[in-house]
């Protein structure tokens, strides 16, 4: 068995063309989409980078594993304690551990442990390729070494290769060379003028007139990136430097797909293409970032390609990321760990058969501190650390009426706002029942300052907020956040 898996940072399905985007930024993935299956209801459980691989790879919501965060305490695994044994349980129950103990070679190219320092992300993997840049490399620095590898090593059997490419995620990085395959094609129908002065009006990290998270400055290293949006030139560059970026990386699983059929190894090579988080481009009027735990962060794409057990289809379930771990062992005949917190989908690749869960909740503390319930057509967002967003306690979005979030309809629609809220403490029960520790992370990110991405720039942005006309914020915010101004 040869596994191919494309971890492809920040890729969201809204901006794939197998998932109906208008543009043409994904030849190469929908090539392979068309030949397996399309999950159109896939989420990460924890957002953003750190806590969502984290969650992938051993199989664990964050609040069973602890790890949430991006600083501090929830920046790390808990600690297994006196059940350790001489290895510890993501020796074998990892995802690449797991697949090792099933014979396959595990190979990685990433340098995300080392962004983060999450080094229990490397557990499992017998082959480590670390491109040396911390995510700030481009695809043309890590498909040679990929591409070395292939001609030297996929002649073997039994082998997992796992691929990460960074382009997608910000700073929009793709060389000037690559042009701009899009600058003559109009942006996506629900970008209007409208929304964009509704959006800069809007106060928070990322928001139209802070792209650079907390001010507007720019980058001349990274010219298809602007530092704010005054007019539709300026969404339109913020909107082509994402698509390019995606393009960009496609051409670049291009290069492999043709590298991996001149070996002659494509007809039982089983192809999975997927991400850590997706990317809001205008979601909560957010931009160029992953900081809540909304569809267009949470929602990530799935595809696989299994020759053998997939025959061409969508599956319109409701899964999370985590699920894949028990997926896998059911179709390779192995039991699955009692540690995974993730249900098996199998039979949605074997059988075309609906197995999607009843609802899904969706975590983020990172950014801010926020869970999430998907469930029939509606997300609920509750928010307990605004990130300096200013967003209601509750949220709540008909994604079949408003796919892109632009209508918080928490207010006419209570009954809707009580039933999730049922889900998210039936959930928290259960997660609070099946492990050791009594301690929420969240809310150990909450005490130990709030969210590492937000905490301790607020009397930097409120300067921000007055030179950009938008003080009015500034008495909610310091009356939210009074320990920032200490």
């Amino acid at each position: 068995m040869r596994i191919l898996f494309l971890d492809l940072d920040s890729l969201s399905p809204d901006h794939l063309g197998c998932y109906g985007y208008p543009r043409d930024t994904s030849p190469n993935i929908d090539r392979i989409a068309e030949q397996g299956v399309r999950f159109t209801g896939y989420y990460t459980s924890d957002a953003p980078c750190a806590p969502s691989r984290a969650a992938l790879m051993s199989g664990r919501f964050g609040i069973h594993s602890g790890l949430v965060g991006h600083g501090g305490t929830a920046a790390d695994f808990r600690r297994e304690g006196e059940s350790r044994q001489f290895r510890d349980l993501l020796t074998t129950e990892s995802l690449p551990g797991f697949l090792r103990s099933a014979g396959l070679k595990t190979v990685l190219f990433s340098p995300f442990g080392e962004r983060h320092s999450q080094w229990t992300f490397y557990a499992g993997f017998s082959e480590i390729h670390n491109s040396g840049k911390s995510g700030m490399e481009s695809a043309e620095e890590v498909t040679p070494g990929v591409l070395d590898w292939i001609e030297r090593n996929s002649q073997e059997d039994d082998w997992f290769l796992y691929v990460n490419y960074w382009d997608p995620h910000t700073p929009y990085r793709a060389p000037e060379s690559f042009g701009n395959p899009f600058a003559n094609e109009p942006l996506p129908d629900w970008m209007t003028e409208e929304m964009l002065e509704r959006h800069k009006r809007k106060v928070g990290p990322h928001s139209a007139r802070e792209i650079n998270m907390f001010d507007n400055k720019t980058n001349p290293k990274w010219p298809r990136q602007p530092g704010e949006l005054l007019d539709m030139n300026d969404l339109r560059q913020m909107i082509d430097g994402y698509d390019c970026g995606i393009r960009y990386v496609d051409s670049h699983v291009g290069q492999l797909l043709d590298a991996l059929s001149r070996n002659g190894i494509m007809e039982d090579l089983v192809i999975i293409v997927s991400a850590d988080h997706g990317e809001n481009q205008g979601q909560l009027g957010i931009y160029g970032e992953h900081a809540t735990a909304d569809q267009g962060t949470c929602r990530i794409p799935m595809i696989v390609r299994w020759p053998g057990v997939t025959r061409p289809g969508v599956d319109e379930g409701l899964h999370y990321h985590l699920d894949f771990l028990p997926t896998v062992a059911e179709l390779l005949g192995k039991e699955p760990s009692p540690t995974w917190d993730g249900r098996s989908y199998a039979p949605a690749l074997t059988e075309g058969t609906d197995c999607g869960r009843e609802y899904l909740v969706l975590s983020q503390c990172v950014h801010v501190c926020q869970r999430s319930v998907r469930f029939g057509d509606w997300l609920y967002m509750r928010t307990y650390h605004d990130g300096y967003h200013l967003f209601p306690k509750e949220m709540l979005y008909n994604l079949k009426a408003d796919p892109f979030e632009q209508q918080d309809v928490a207010g006419e629609f209570p009954d809707v706002c009580m039933q999730a809220v049922y889900r998210l403490n039936d959930w928290h029960d259960e997660m609070m029942a099946t492990m050791k520790h009594d301690v929420d992370p969240l809310w150990t990110v909450i005490r130990e300052g709030g969210p590492y991405h937000a905490k301790g720039h607020l009397p930097y942005y409120v300067q921000h907020l007055e030179r950009t006309g938008r003080g009015d914020a500034v008495p909610e915010l310091k009356k939210r956040h009074p320990g920032e101004f200490q």
